[in-house]
């Protein structure tokens, strides 16, 4: 079949609105029409090359549509189902999946070779050329073909244009507060950088029972939105961070600092290093460019004050699990995934929704399709 995708040509160039042709889904595999799709850094990384993969790719993980068509191995999908695309795959057998950290599957070491995880082949064509796929996803389309290891499947009542949020970034943010910082009741919480993953982060800790919460962001209007979402303290730059710490503290430090800006830095991990607690933890979620291997930080301090550095991928979450139960939080009003998109976009206008990312302007920005738009109706 032929059907409409975005694609990237070339590193630091616009994306390009193609038509393209799409083979039918393998025996793993499924064909779905996709209703919504989330813009996250992670895709701006594709085009500045801090992730390289290979091009030309169709961008595009965080995306949610119905099933059109199974592959002849596929039971546990038909089609009709809805689905929220999973950005790291799951395959439910390997060490890490059947430990409960589907965030680690093994499948998750290939997606961004851009091919199926079946066959490493290529669904997708843009004339001779085999397209690759961002995440094995390829979400900016009207259409695609993935692993059914990609797909979780959720409730056909529910707005797809939302829980697409939560095949990336709302997952995200979410497990970097409940789970990789294990927010507790009562605890100090800082959030660096209040996008997609950052406004889900500072939801997750209000939940969680945080007490206070300071976010850093250099956007005025992104920190009034924080404060709606439960923040309780906001700065708009690094240097007055550290008395709003202080004060929000009493001047301990916070417990938790999560760091969720839209490009990492070795420097800034140092100084929330300086503004966490005696026994507190730093959480690394955003993406860092591939050469930034270096943090400017005292070392001696993270010894003697037992600091912790720690990783997340995902939020370290179970995206077949969480993505369900974060859909049910949102139904009982405890979750507000409608704050969270700023403004929706038609494919055409990708690139105008990637100049908003890159400027700040949108907490999150969403590509809907013509198919959610008709399911409106």
């Amino acid at each position: 079949m032929h059907t409409q995708a975005a694609v990237l040509s070339e590193r630091g160039k616009p994306w390009t609105v193609e038509t393209i042709e799409l083979d039918p889904p393998k025996p793993p595999e499924v064909l779905v029409e996709i209703h919504a799709s989330g813009i996250c850094h992670s895709d701006e990384h594709l085009v500045t090359g801090d992730m390289p993969l290979r091009l030309p790719c169709i961008g595009g993980h965080e995306g949610a549509g119905v099933v059109r068509e199974v592959g002849e191995h596929v039971t546990w999908l038909q089609p009709g189902d809805h689905v929220v695309f999973s950005f790291v795959p799951s395959c439910g057998r390997c060490h890490s999946c059947s430990t409960g950290h589907q965030s680690l599957c093994d499948l998750g070491a290939r997606m961004y070779l851009g091919t199926q995880l079946h066959d490493n082949t290529a669904r997708h064509h843009l004339g001779d050329v085999n397209l690759a796929l961002a995440c094995s996803v390829g979400s900016f389309a009207h259409h695609t073909v993935v692993n059914e290891a990609s797909c979780v499947k959720v409730g056909s009542h529910v707005p797809l244009t939302r829980a697409c949020l939560l095949g990336c970034g709302f997952v995200t943010g979410w497990g970097s507060a409940v789970y990789a910082a294990d927010v507790r009741p009562g605890d100090t919480v800082a959030v660096a950088g209040f996008g997609g993953i950052g406004a889900a982060a500072v939801q997750g800790a209000k939940l969680a029972g945080a007490r206070a919460i300071v976010v850093i962001d250099p956007s005025e209007t992104k920190c009034h939105t924080a404060l709606t979402m439960g923040a309780t303290h906001t700065t708009r730059n690094w240097d007055d961070a550290t008395s709003v710490v202080a004060e929000a503290t009493w001047d301990r430090g916070v417990d938790r600092f999560i760091c969720a800006m839209g490009v990492g830095d070795g420097e800034l991990v140092g100084k929330a290093l300086t503004m966490t607690a005696k026994r507190g933890r730093v959480v690394i979620t955003n993406i860092h460019p591939m050469l930034d291997r270096s943090i400017t930080a005292n070392f001696m301090d993270l010894t003697l004050t037992e600091k912790q550095l720690v990783g997340t991928l995902y939020g370290s979450g179970n995206p077949r699990a969480d993505i369900p139960k974060i859909l049910e939080l949102a139904s009982q009003g405890h979750v507000d995934l409608d704050s969270m998109v700023t403004r929706e976009y038609p494919l055409d206008a990708i690139n105008e929704a990637f100049e908003h990312l890159r400027s700040g302007a949108n907490v999150r920005g969403v590509l809907v399709f013509p198919a959610a738009r008709e399911d409106q109706r």
